[in-house]
């Protein structure tokens, strides 16, 4: 991400954050709600749609608990991101949640994936991973909790498709470094501490050239599946 970029929406939190995110009255309507968001759409885009490109991520239909609970991670210091706990630090579990129920609502359409500059053999390799893992390296396959669809699982699991590579490729590298954790059980930094630099980037590479399935960001999340490993996201249990 360029320098310029990142100034531009830190620039943009400090102006807002006092208060697009002042905590609302119970009664705020939803106009309220899409003025306090201002400093959120700044570097998410419209409406938290994003695009496929860049660093941000897409908010818009994704599952309210993912979002509240990624959130309460940055607030609580769990994830590392020096402008979203600046935004957050103040604020309530109960905005937390509608914020997260804010974005989760909204229904729009995710732009084509961007075209893949990665080799054959490393997009393959990619794709292996996602479906399949490595079980010689303890590695599950991605759509193991994600959903076959790779769209989410139930309320708290998000799905992969629509995310830049370079956000997808980061966030698996901060699994890695523990620069981004979960309550425990903690499952992704289990699998995260797995991983090898060519692994991330295969998967992040192939993951971001997908075209999102023909259906929309709400009904593309599957109902809460049971999961193979303790995960504290949604308390499911294997």
């Amino acid at each position: 991400m360029k320098l310029s970029i990142r100034f531009a929406c830190w620039l943009a939190f400090a102006l807002l954050a006092c208060g697009a995110l002042a905590q609302p009255a119970p009664t705020s309507a939803r106009s309220d709600m899409e003025r306090r968001m201002a400093a959120c759409i700044t570097c998410h885009g419209r409406e938290g749609q994003a695009t496929n490109s860049g660093y941000f991520p897409r908010l818009a239909g994704k599952p309210a608990g993912y979002l509240y609970e990624q959130l309460r991670s940055f607030r609580d210091g769990r994830r590392q991101q020096a402008e979203m706990s600046y935004l957050l630090v103040n604020l309530s579990d109960t905005y937390l949640r509608e914020i997260a129920e804010y974005f989760a609502a909204l229904d729009l359409p995710y732009p084509p994936p961007a075209p893949s500059d990665l080799s054959t053999s490393e997009l393959a390799r990619g794709k292996a991973l996602v479906f399949q893992g490595d079980e010689a390296r303890g590695i599950p396959a991605c759509v193991s909790c994600h959903g076959q669809a790779l769209t989410g699982n139930g309320p708290a699991i998000p799905g992969l498709l629509g995310l830049p590579r370079l956000y997808i490729a980061s966030q698996l590298g901060a699994w890695v470094t523990r620069d981004r954790r979960a309550l425990p059980p903690d499952c992704m930094a289990e699998v995260g501490r797995k991983l090898e630099t060519a692994d991330i980037r295969a998967i992040a590479g192939w993951l971001a050239a997908q075209r999102m399935p023909p259906m929309n960001s709400q009904t593309a999340v599957a109902p809460l599946a049971r999961l193979q490993r303790d995960c504290s996201a949604t308390g499911a249990h294997g």
